[in-house]
C-alpha cells in the first residue's frame, strides 16, 4: 500500500494512493500517527479498500503534500552508513552504528520550503531511506524479527548545518540537524510488501545538477540490523522515524558548494517518490 497525507500544515488528511486514485481515510483514522499503526490501522485500510468502502478525495491533485506520517515521538538517525560517504567525510566505516537524534518538529512535507539558519554558510543535503516503525520494538532477539515491526518506508532529506554539527557540536551532531524544516519527508509511505528495500536507488540534485547516485545495497548496516540493534538500547515506538544514512555526494565532501538562498534540492528513491525543496532565508517570525 501507498499512504500519504494531503492538505495544509496541521490539517492534512490521511489518504490511500492506489492506481492513480486518491482515497480519503478520514473515516478510518484522524491521522497516520503512532496510534493508527499500533491499533492495526494498516490492516483496517486493506480491508476497507478490498471491500470498496473508501471514497475518493476530491481535488487531491491540487492539495499540498504533507509528510506521510504525523509528528513522530522520535526521529533516530544513523551516521556514516555508506562506506563512500564515510570516506568523503574523512572517516573509516564504523564498526557499530553511529546514532544521533533529530527533533520531531523537523519533519515537514516533501515540497515545503526550508529556511537556511541565520548566518549559515554550510547547510547541506542528504537523501536517505526512512523507516517508519509500526509496532513497538524493544529487545528484539535477532534482526530476523525487525521487519515485523516496520510499517513502511519513505524518502527523507536529513538536512544538516555542518558548522553546527562538527564545530559547535560539543562532541555530538544534533545541533547541526535540528533547525526548523530540516527533515522533509515523503511524499508517501510504502509498506514493506510493495518493494525490496535492500536494493533501492537513491539520487539527489541541486539546481538540476546531479549530486548523489547510489543504492541501499551499499549500506554498511542494513535496515533489519539497525532496527534490531537500536532495540537493544531503546524502545522504538509506533510512528517513530528512523533515517538510515546517506551515500556520497554531499557538500561536506568539498566537491560541491553548500546551499544558498534560492537553491533547489530534489531527491528521489526508487518506488518512494520524489521531493523538491527551495532553500531560503529564515521564515517569518524567525530571526534573520
Amino acid at each position: 500500500m501507498k499512504l500519504a497525507r494531503l492538505g495544509p500544515p496541521g490539517a492534512e488528511k490521511p489518504v490511500l494512493l492506489d492506481e492513480g486514485r486518491t482515497y480519503d481515510l478520514s473515516g478510518l483514522t484522524t491521522d497516520l500517527d503512532g496510534a493508527f499503526f499500533a491499533s492495526g490501522g494498516l490492516d483496517a485500510v486493506r480491508r476497507a479498500a478490498a471491500a470498496g468502502e473508501l471514497a475518493e478525495l476530491p481535488d487531491a491533485a491540487s492539495l499540498r503534500r504533507g509528510a506521510p506520517i504525523a509528528r513522530p515521538s522520535a526521529v533516530l538517525c544513523v551516521g556514516m552508513n555508506y562506506a563512500a560517504h564515510a570516506a568523503e567525510s574523512g572517516s573509516a566505516p564504523p564498526d557499530a552504528p553511529i546514532i544521533f537524534l533529530k527533533t520531531p518538529n523537523t519533519v515537514v512535507g516533501p515540497d515545503d520550503p526550508v529556511a537556511i539558519p541565520p548566518g549559515s554558510t554550510r547547510t547541506d543535503w542528504e537523501v536517505e531511506l526512512g523507516v517508519v516503525i509500526g509496532r513497538r520494538a524493544s529487545y528484539l532477539d535477532s534482526p530476523d524479527e525487525s521487519l515485523a515491526h516496520v510499517a513502511g518506508f519513505v524518502v527523507a532529506n536529513d538536512v544538516s548545518e555542518r558548522e553546527h554539527q562538527l564545530v559547535d557540536s560539543g562532541g555530538q551532531w544534533s545541533k547541526g540537524k535540528c533547525a526548523p524544516g530540516f527533515n522533509p519527508t515523503g511524499p508517501w509511505l510504502v509498506t514493506p510488501d510493495e518493494l525490496d528495500h535492500r536494493d533501492l536507488g537513491l539520487r539527489s540534485w541541486v539546481n538540476g545538477e546531479p549530486r548523489q547516485d547510489s543504492s541501499t545495497a551499499d549500506m554498511v548496516f542494513d535496515v533489519e540490523f539497525l532496527v534490531w540493534h537500536l532495540s537493544r538500547y531503546l524502545a522504538l515506538e509506533p510512528g517513530d522515524l528512523l533515517l538510515t544514512g546517506t551515500p556520497e555526494g554531499v557538500a561536506l565532501s568539498g566537491r560541491f558548494p553548500y546551499l544558498a538562498a534560492g537553491d533547489v534540492v530534489e531527491l528521489e528513491i526508487d518506488g518512494l517518490g520524489r521531493q523538491r525543496q527551495e532553500f531560503g532565508k529564515p521564515r517569518e517570525g524567525e530571526q534573520a
